[in-house]
């Protein structure tokens, strides 16, 4: 029997998926490390469920295993690079959270003041405070739009279909956002509820830069890609390109695929924008969870979850069930691209990983993705 927590895990594998209206077919499986051929049958089962490429790193009790299944590119026949670049989606929020900590650290940022303090020229309300914003309690509308339990949809800006992709290219400004998000009515009081929104985390990257006086791109390879040697991460700004070897990210509508690997990822800044490698996520995890980026007592904060969601500040705190334990998590989901980051709190068992797929219009893959996740937990936290 599946535990409410292990559903929660699958929940919000299909949130993290659920504009993602996947199809495909799938492609040729690659070979990776016989030393763990349950790993490598799990990402393979991935190919055939139809993701076009999978690259998988896992850090256990057995050491670490890095494997790829399916194609780099459709109609190409190389596999994923093992350590490629991927857009990594809302694991963004986790490096946002933990320079955010820092700051509060060194006493430049107060966990529970209000933003209005920092960033005076949005009129934003004043019971609003820094942690509201790291563990999505601010109630501040979703610039991508609001989806209620009762099928309700506000829309957002253009994410998703025809108007995404022949407009992926246009540039938004953080403030241009936080402005749209803030013309939209609260989805409630502050600090009343729970809902997660992009907004918080464009709101929490613009203090930032304000207290520092640097870009959010300075200060990311200021405070953790370089000091850990992060070769392999960026936060690209407006720039289209990944550098480096990449797998490439579908887009499929109106009976066509679209390749849309190119893209300005400054419609979500700060809390989705990074380009990352599994190797970088889980050198970042290992020095996050050793109290290398952020002193025990913010750590603790970090692992504190809101009652009704699970949400720290900045991680999600999954108990898997009995026999499994506790993980941090935080997934992540660009066009194209879905990263999977899952860790224990001591960092001696993680996984990280990144699934393309042409994203479109049938929500097949969700199930697949589900299922790939549940498996992926079970034999690295589960396993004895």
């Amino acid at each position: 029997m599946i535990s409410d927590n292990r559903k929660t895990i699958r929940r919000l594998g299909a949130t993290a998926l659920a504009v993602a209206l996947l199809a495909g077919a799938a492609p040729a499986h690659a070979t990776a490390s016989p030393a763990r051929p349950e790993l490598q049958e799990a990402i393979e089962e991935m190919v055939d469920d139809g993701f076009t490429g999978v690259q998988l790193r896992v850090h256990d009790q057995r050491g670490d295993w890095v494997g790829s299944a399916g194609v780099r590119r459709l109609g190409g026949a190389a596999k994923p690079p093992t350590n490629g670049r991927f857009r990594a989606g809302s694991v963004t929020k986790t490096f946002t959270a933990t320079v955010v900590l820092q700051l509060v650290a060194e006493g430049r940022v107060g966990l529970d003041s209000p933003v209005v303090e920092y960033l005076p020229g949005f009129g934003l309300d004043p019971r609003i405070t820094v942690r509201m914003l790291l563990q999505h309690t601010s109630g501040v509308f979703n610039y991508t739009g609001e989806y209620y339990p009762d099928g309700t949809v506000v829309p957002g800006i253009p994410t998703a279909g025809k108007e995404w992709v022949e407009n992926r290219f246009h540039t938004y400004r953080p403030e241009e956002l936080v402005r749209f998000a803030l013309a939209r009515p609260a989805r409630f009081e502050p600090g009343t509820d729970w809902s997660y929104s992009n907004t918080n985390y464009t709101l929490a990257m613009l203090v930032v830069e304000e207290v520092t006086g640097r870009s959010y791109a300075e200060e990311i390879q200021r405070r953790i890609v370089r000091p850990l040697g992060l070769s392999g991460t960026v936060a690209p700004g407006t720039s289209p390109e990944i550098p480096g070897p990449h797998a490439h990210g579908y887009y499929h509508y109106e009976g066509r695929t679209v390749d849309v690997t190119r893209q300005n990822p400054s419609w979500v800044p700060g809390a989705g924008d990074l380009i990352s490698t599994t190797r970088d996520l889980h050198r970042f995890t290992a020095a996050l969870t050793s109290g290398r980026l952020v002193p025990a007592p913010l750590l603790a904060e970090m692992q504190r979850p809101h009652p009704s969601s699970g949400y720290g500040l900045g991680l999600f705190v999954l108990d898997l069930g009995p026999g499994c334990g506790t993980v941090l998590n935080h997934n992540g989901h660009v066009q194209g691209y879905a990263t999977l980051m899952y860790t224990t709190p001591d960092g001696s068992r993680t996984i990280e990983a990144s699934l393309t797929f042409p994203e479109g219009l049938d929500s097949s893959l969700a199930e697949a993705y589900e299922k790939a996740v549940e498996r992926l937990t079970d034999e690295v936290f589960c396993t004895p």
